[in-house]
C-alpha cells in the first residue's frame, strides 16, 4: 500500500494543483491530507473545493480551526494572524465552513497488522509543534499506541525512528519554510516486511500565487514566505 500524505496548504491552489498532479504519475493507492487548507495564501475557498472534489479524505488543521472560530486559541496570536485569520474567516463561504467544521482532528488507517495514526499537530494538541528530536517528539512518541505518527504543522518534512515506530512529517504544501519557494510532501510505502518513506520536494509557479496574494492585498511577509520559503 502506497499513501500520499500532504499537508498546511494554506490557501494555494496552485501548489495544490502541481502536488496533486506529480502524486497521480505515481501510481499511489491513497492521499491523506492532515488539514490547514485555508489562512495565509488567496485562494481558501478553491482549495477546499478542490480537496472535496477529489475525494481527499482529511483532517482538521489548527488554522482551519481558528478560522471557524474567529479567535486565536489555536494559532499565534501576532501581527500577520491578525490580518490573514480575520481575512480568511471572512473570505471563506458558508458552505465550506460547514465542510471544515465536518472534519475530523485524526485518522487511523491499519494495514498489514501495522497502525498508523494521522494528526495536524501531535496526538495531545492539535497545534503542538512535534520538531525533530525534540523532547515534545520523545514524550508523544513513548505513548504512542500505533506503529506510525504521521504529522505536520511545523511546514518541515523528516523522518524519525524511535525503535520500532517511526514519526514523520510531511512538511507543507503551499507555505514552505525549507528555505526555497517548493512544496514538500510524502510518500509512505508500507511493504509486507519494512515501511519505505520518501519526502517529495517539486517546484510550481509560486510567482502566479504571489500575483494574486498582491491583488488581494494579503500581508507582506506571507508574499516573502511564498518567494523564499523562509518564515
Amino acid at each position: 500500500m502506497k499513501i500520499a500524505v500532504i499537508s498546511d496548504i494554506h490557501g494555494n491552489i496552485e501548489a495544490l494543483e502541481e502536488a496533486f498532479s506529480n502524486i497521480q504519475n505515481r501510481n499511489l493507492d491513497t492521499i491523506v491530507c492532515l488539514g490547514d487548507l485555508v489562512g495565509y495564501g488567496p485562494y481558501p475557498n478553491e482549495v477546499v473545493e478542490f480537496i472535496k472534489k477529489n475525494n481527499i479524505l482529511s483532517i482538521l488543521g489548527n488554522y482551519d480551526a481558528a478560522v471557524l472560530e474567529e479567535k486565536f486559541n489555536y494559532i499565534r496570536d501576532n501581527e500577520v494572524n491578525k490580518f490573514c485569520m480575520p481575512w480568511a474567516a471572512k473570505e471563506v463561504n458558508k458552505e465550506n465552513k460547514t465542510y471544515l467544521k465536518s472534519l475530523p482532528r485524526q485518522i487511523i488507517i491499519e494495514f498489514n497488522n501495522m497502525k498508523i495514526r494521522f494528526v495536524h499537530g501531535s496526538t495531545r494538541a492539535i497545534n503542538e509543534y512535534l520538531i525533530e528530536n525534540s523532547r515534545q517528539s520523545e514524550e508523544v512518541m513513548e505513548n504512542l499506541q500505533e506503529d506510525i505518527l504521521v504529522c505536520g504543522h511545523t511546514h518541515i518534512p523528516f523522518r524519525k525512528d524511535y525503535g520500532s515506530r517511526i514519526l514523520l512529517n510531511d512538511g507543507s504544501i503551499g507555505k514552505p519554510k525549507i528555505g526555497r519557494p517548493n512544496g514538500t510532501y510524502l510518500i509512505i510505502d508500507l511493504k509486507s516486511d519494512h515501511i519505505k518513506t520518501e519526502i517529495i520536494e517539486f517546484t510550481y509557479d509560486y510567482k502566479k500565487t504571489i500575483e494574486a496574494m498582491q491583488k488581494k492585498g494579503i500581508h507582506q511577509a506571507c508574499i516573502n514566505n511564498i518567494e523564499t520559503g523562509i518564515e
